[in-house]
């Protein structure tokens, strides 16, 4: 959505107001790991590499699940940002459930994602690959 502020003669970008909690979700995530595990992340696919590798990390650690549901949270909310950023997708909600949506009409979970690497059964690398590849 695009809107001219007041006072402006340029097109300012606009994000609907669902993604306000996600977008603020994964910039938590994204200051985390580079203040706690000085790990930047650049919102590129090739980033949820070292991701996945993080949640790896947390699992093997035997971190109890209630003990790392923000952190996940916040990383599958950065997922999902690198997927709003490289298809121009959207996020949406419904019941309290955060997903984006890509151009093509698909949904996505990534913030359930990152909480399925946790267990082991997950990959946000290989769901950013499937939402950012043809329908």
């Amino acid at each position: 959505m695009t809107t001219v502020t007041s006072g402006s003669t340029t097109p300012q970008q606009t994000r609907p107001a669902v993604a306000a909690k996600p977008v603020r979700w994964a910039a938590d995530a994204v200051a985390t790991m580079r203040e706690g595990a000085r790990l930047r992340l650049d919102h590129s696919a090739q980033s949820l590499w070292r991701v996945d590798r993080v949640i790896t990390g947390i699992r093997d650690e035997g971190a109890p699940y209630a003990a790392v549901e923000t952190v996940l949270r916040g990383l599958g909310a950065y997922a999902g940002e690198v997927i709003v950023r490289e298809t121009g997708g959207e996020w949406w909600t419904t019941g309290g459930d955060h997903w984006v949506r890509t151009p093509d009409g698909r949904l996505w979970d990534p913030i359930d994602e990152a909480r399925r690497c946790y267990t082991g059964d997950g990959s946000l690398r290989l769901l950013c690959r499937d939402a950012t590849g043809p329908g």
